[in-house]
């Protein structure tokens, strides 16, 4: 949410009629409902698709964040060998083509998705937008890839009066989350 009435959720997440169904016969218009009524939301704004590998399929933490009241960051995976190249370039489309709910234009930055990590023949949702914003700082979780430092540069840009800090998340990812999955029990 951007605190303003803008929420970004997916399809996969609360639509999908197989994986992880969870309010059966709940469509878009309810949940929006659902979302008006207990956060002020008036604009939805709904993805396609989540990462491979993401349990909760679909969880918007991992591919899009806002950082402000009208940016997002988005990932991008370029390889389009990739099964997630088309799912997250369906999904940047959404983004590029969305308004607030003040009908403003979206702002999207594009953040590079660092490179396949798999756990036996498991692949781990990896996610430089798995980021967790405190009063001081913003800490991000790296992955020893090559692109740790783009992402850390990008961060650094959009957060501007915060320290950006990048946390080796590792052996977070294993649990298949990392920062901003991690705190949601301790900051809830």
């Amino acid at each position: 949410m951007n605190g303003c009435g803008t929420l970004i959720t997916t399809e996969e997440c609360l639509m999908d009629p197989v994986q992880q169904v969870r309010n059966k016969g709940f469509e878009k218009k309810d949940y929006e409902n659902v979302f008006r009524e207990y956060l002020g939301v008036t604009n939805t704004i709904w993805l396609g698709e989540g990462i491979e590998g993401d349990d909760t399929h679909g969880h918007v933490d991992d591919i899009c964040r806002f950082v402000n009241r009208n940016t997002v960051v988005a990932v991008q995976e370029p390889d389009t060998t990739d099964p997630n190249h088309h799912k997250l370039e369906a999904n940047l489309n959404i983004l590029r083509n969305s308004h607030l709910e003040n009908g403003e234009k979206l702002n999207v930055v594009i953040m590079p998705m660092p490179g396949r990590i798999d756990f036996e023949d498991l692949r781990l949702p990896a996610s430089y937008v798995n980021f967790l914003v405190t009063n001081g700082c913003v800490l991000m979780p790296t992955f020893n890839d090559k692109n740790d430092y783009r992402a850390l540069g990008i961060l650094t840009d959009l957060f501007p009066e915060r320290d950006v800090i990048g946390i080796n998340a590792i052996d977070l990812v294993w649990g298949l989350g990392t920062l901003h999955c991690l705190s949601h029990e301790i900051m809830g």
